[in-house]
């Protein structure tokens, strides 16, 4: 989640890693948000306070030394950048959403941002894709939850959300169905269900605690499988979601004394299915300063694969190109069995592209005109250097000044010459 500041590190196992372990550090600023490209392994997308937002390709074999170069850095949001997110079934399309309460859309193939969803009248909080990436789903501190089409940047449904203050958001695969976590008006946490073709109403809303911490939403299609984890709790609570009322079914909690502050989620294929595990999280403690994983296992005595629990699910290859997603098509996600394990069998590899423009031009509007300065030491230097300016234009204008007056009484000396009379 969003709580990831400063660098990022790429621990190379279990363990206590070494104090000067190699860092990725290109940022100017805190980073506040990370993703790993679904379809390229080793690519991440990252973005800062700096106002930035960068693409890194981590070196086979892990890093040796400090990373700062990135393969592309895309600037085009005029304050911090809060959130990043790939497209689900689109090669190199990023969306990313900045505290100037914009979504842009990235071709990362060309480097630079496609389209622009401004219909956020505050910060957005939480952005969540259907399965085949057609609807975009946010939540903002304007307090309305909106389900977006990302390309025209239509918004198709809106909820004001008075008795249920919505934090997170997240797509139920391809149920249509929404769910939210956040706060009701008696500053409990509490979940919703929603329709996405009706956000008028919510299906359901329930209480879960008292407790005042952020509860992030993990959805598992595969297992039809909710996780609600608490922001400085250490419990995860479960439940299976259902077609039919009451829709959302408690099963089970785990309980740990380390608060955690975010967790990632290991992809699909990468799970341990010999284990039955369905799902594994990393939480991170930031009390003991570490990274710890939490498998979710399902008790089966049997050796043999376990269909039922793993179903075909969303692979490594993309199903569209930027351009055909551009162009109004939309796929599926090409599927992939996790039965022979996972096998590195994705040929794509990142190229960045070779820009030369200065300009970026969305929706008619030059993002890069009068781009803020991007750290607290550039913002001191332009403060220190815009006083200097105003300093010498005061002395320009003083000194122009005088020049008037001495001229206005040249030209009256003038006019009461004895030559002119």
């Amino acid at each position: 989640e969003s709580s990831v500041g400063g660098p990022f590190l790429q621990p190379p196992g279990t363990g206590r890693i070494e104090p000067n372990y190699p860092k990725v550090c290109g940022h100017q600023g805190n980073v506040l948000d990370i993703k790993w490209n679904p379809f390229i392994e080793n690519i991440i997308a990252s973005c800062s306070e700096d106002t930035s937002v960068r693409i890194w390709e981590i070196p086979e074999g892990g890093l040796k030394r400090n990373m700062t170069e990135a393969v592309l850095e895309l600037y085009g949001h005029s304050r911090r950048v809060g959130l990043v997110e790939w497209h689900p079934t689109t090669n190199n399309i990023l969306f990313s959403a900045g505290y100037d309460y914009k979504v842009l859309i990235w071709n990362l193939d060309i480097g630079e941002p496609v389209k622009m969803i401004d219909c956020h009248t505050d910060v957005i909080l939480c952005m969540s894709f259907n399965t085949d990436g057609s609807l975009l789903a946010t939540s903002c501190k304007d307090k309305k939850l909106r389900v977006v089409e990302p390309r025209s940047g239509r918004v198709l449904q809106e909820a004001s959300c008075k008795n249920h203050r919505v934090n997170r958001v997240v797509f139920l695969g391809s149920t249509k169905r929404l769910l939210t976590t956040g706060v009701s008006r008696w500053n409990t946490r509490q979940i919703a269900l929603w329709d996405q073709e009706d956000l008028s109403m919510p299906l359901i809303e329930e209480e879960i605690d008292g407790l005042s911490g952020l509860l992030f939403p993990f959805y598992d299609a595969d297992t039809h499988m909710l996780y609600l984890a608490g922001k400085g709790d250490g419990n995860i609570r479960y439940y299976e979601i259902g077609s039919e009322k009451p829709y959302l079914s408690y099963l089970m909690e785990f309980r740990s004394p380390a608060p955690q502050k975010g967790l990632g989620v290991m992809p699909k294929h990468g799970l341990d299915v010999s284990a039955c595990e369905v799902f594994r999280f990393y939480k991170l403690v930031t009390l003991k300063g570490l990274i710890e994983p939490i498998s979710m296992i399902v008790p089966r005595r049997s050796e043999t694969y376990q269909e039922d629990i793993y179903p075909m699910t969303p692979g490594t290859e993309p199903a569209l190109t930027p351009d055909e997603w551009l162009s109004g098509v939309n796929r599926d996600p090409i599927l992939m069995s996790l039965k022979e394990g996972y096998k590195k069998t994705s040929k794509i590899v990142f190229k960045a592209p070779v820009r030369e423009k200065k300009s970026v031009v969305v929706n008619g509007i030059d993002l890069l005109e009068n781009v803020p300065p991007r750290t607290e030491n550039e913002l001191l230097r332009m403060f220190f250097r815009q006083q200097d300016e105003i300093r010498r234009l005061k002395d320009e204008l003083s000194q122009k000044d005088i020049r008037i007056r001495q001229l206005q009484l040249e030209l009256k000396n003038l006019r009461n010459s004895p030559k002119n009379n």
